[in-house]
Order: C-alpha cells, then structure tokens, then sequence
C-alpha cells in the first residue's frame, strides 16, 4: 500500500510538472515573442529540483532555455534585438535559477548528513554513559566488601597481625575507599547530568562545614605534612555564615576543593581557607602555595573529565571539580580558579546569603 501511494504521488507530481510546461508552452506559442512568459518555467525547475534531483534539474533547466529562444522563431515574427535580449535575460534568470536550485539541495543533503552524524553520535555517548554508570554501581559492591574485610583484619577478627601488617592494611583500606570515593562521584556527576541535582535546602553555616570536612581531612593532610588554617576576612574572630543550601552537597562541595589543594600542594607548606561575608553573597576561598595554573587550562577546570597537563601534581579523575560547579550552580552561586601571586592557586566559590 505504501509503494503504491508513493507511487501514484511520484505519478501525480510528474504530470503536474508537465502540466506547468504545457500551460507556459501555450501562453508562450500563442502570443507574440515580444511577450516574455519564459520566467512562468521556474514553478516546473522548482518541482523538478525538489522530486527528482540535480540531473532531472538541468535536464529541465535546458528545456525550458531552448524552448523560450525558440519563441523567437516559432512562429514565425519579426525578431527584434531587444526581443532577442529579452528572451536571454529570461534564460540566464532560468540558469541561475537551476543553479541555486541544486545548490541548495546540495546543502540541505550535507545538513542532513550532519543531523544524522550527530543524532548517532548523542545515541552512542547516551549508550556509553549508560554503560559507564552501569558498570561503577556494580563496582560499588565489590569495593565495598574489599573495605570491611580489610577493616576485620585489622581489627584482628582472624587473628594476631604485626604492626608491619596493621600498616599495611591501613593503606590498602584508604587506596581502596579512595577508590569508591572516585566511583561515587562519577555516579553522582551522571545522575546530575541526566537528572538533575534535587537538594533539600535548609539555614546551614558554610563555617561549621568547612570545619567539619577539614577534621576529615586532617590525616590526608598530615600524611603530606600541609597545615590548614581558617581565615575570617576583617575580622580575627570565627564568623557565621549562613546560607540557603544542601549540607551534604556543600559537604562535598569542600571537601573537593580541599582534597584538590592538599594533593596540589608541595609538602610542608600551607593551605588556607577564607571567609569573606557579603551583603547579598557569601565568599569562600581556598588557597595554596603550589605551582600555579596555566593561562590556557584556568577556562576548562570546571569541565568534565579534564585533569590538565601543567606540573600541578596529583592527576585526578577530572570530575571533583565539575561535580563542585554542578552543586554550586544548583545553588544559584558561582564557582571560579584564578592564580595567587607570587605562587599558587585560588579556588573560590559565592553563594546567596539565607535570609534568616
């Protein structure tokens, strides 16, 4: 039923276009060649162009040119220059026509190549993603088992280990939580991107939770030997800083942005972090003395899976920082990375103030 529908409608479209040849034939055999209906043969180049495609085009673009010069001849008047003039301006506007006829179905193909390229290249990255969250959950289980395992053995559950063993224990359990940490974050960053990130906000002090993530941190931070030191802009005094937020993510929000300095930073030197207080914005900061970051890497920070080629240590998965733009930007604030002079980094984030 199809083929034949497609069929009667290829049928119906052919005699349409003979149908407008014949008309213009007419109006042009039956008046004088001073009368000029040549033009009228764009309607038929059009449908032809549009149907059948770049031969058919020319084949009817040609057609139509000799059959308005034959008007000159056929039948027989007197032929004038200007006749003659105005017959080939008509055939070179019926040229042009064909002309800018294929080409523009000749860029509508390419755009269509280009849809299709593109429609399979989002279908691929959609089945890889899915691939990839599919693959880090099931991974979550067996890393997890791997951790409390751990842990019994270093309880002594299975029995007496020396303290060489204990050490060693130790960290086999942190290499492998750092690990689920990495896998935690990659589901959250696809979950983000497909989902959203749904908060649950509520009157939270950006202080009491950049300490809190800190005493986290302390053993990673002494195991490089790096101090950590709070800083209150003006004032020398433990401030408050209350804003409308997710505690967790916010949670997550610093202690990226401190693991990322610990592990950016030479050993023995100092990261601090900064509060500043606004009337509409709060302003936190975290800096530290390491190398600094190229020119040409500070807009591609925040982007996904990029970790950067410059002597900053400590490669990473590239996701701690666009998992922190992702919570930030939820948030209604802003997130950013400049340099420290003479030397270091500065990775700042604000946020709207609670109205408490």
């Amino acid at each position: 039923m199809i083929l034949k529908y497609l069929k009667n409608r290829h049928f119906g479209i052919s005699q349409s276009i003979i149908g407008l040849f014949g008309i213009v034939i007419v109006l042009e055999f039956l008046t004088p060649a001073d009368y000029v209906f040549g033009y009228l043969y764009t309607a038929p180049i059009l449908l032809v162009n549009n149907r059948f495609g770049r031969f058919a085009t020319f084949q009817a673009t040609a057609l139509a040119c000799f059959l308005t010069m034959l008007n000159i001849w056929i039948p027989r008047y007197e032929s004038r220059a200007s006749t003659i003039a105005s017959r080939l301006i008509a055939c070179l506007a019926l040229i042009m026509t064909g002309f800018f006829c294929d080409r523009n179905r000749s860029y509508q193909q390419t755009l269509l190549q280009q849809q299709e390229k593109l429609l399979a290249q989002e279908k691929l990255a959609s089945v890889r993603e899915d691939f990839a969250s599919t693959l880090t959950h099931d991974l979550k289980t067996p890393l997890l088992g791997a951790i409390e395992t751990l842990k019994a053995l270093q309880r002594s559950d299975f029995g007496p280990i020396v303290p060489a063993q204990k050490n060693a224990i130790a960290t086999m359990i942190r290499s492998h939580q750092n690990s689920l940490q990495m896998i935690e974050t990659l589901l959250d960053v696809y979950r983000n991107d497909t989902e959203g990130i749904k908060l649950h906000l509520a009157p939270i002090d950006l202080v009491s939770i950049a300490e809190d993530v800190t005493s986290t941190l302390m053993e990673l931070a002494a195991s490089r030997r790096i101090h950590i030191s709070f800083h209150y802009g003006d004032s020398d005094f433990r401030q408050f800083l209350w804003v409308n937020g997710d505690a967790l993510q916010l949670h997550r929000v610093f202690a990226n942005l401190l693991t990322n300095t610990i592990n950016h930073s030479p050993r023995g030197s100092k990261v601090e972090v900064i509060f500043e207080a606004g009337s509409t914005h709060h302003v936190c900061k975290v800096l530290d003395t390491g190398p600094g970051i190229t020119l040409t890497e500070l807009p591609y920070l925040f982007d996904r899976f990029y970790q950067g080629h410059s002597d900053r240590q400590a490669k990473g998965s590239g996701l701690g920082l666009y998992l922190t733009r992702q919570i930030i930007e939820a948030h209604d604030g802003s997130v950013w990375a400049e340099n420290r002079h003479p030397n270091g980094a500065i990775f700042g984030f604000r946020l709207p103030i609670s109205s408490l």
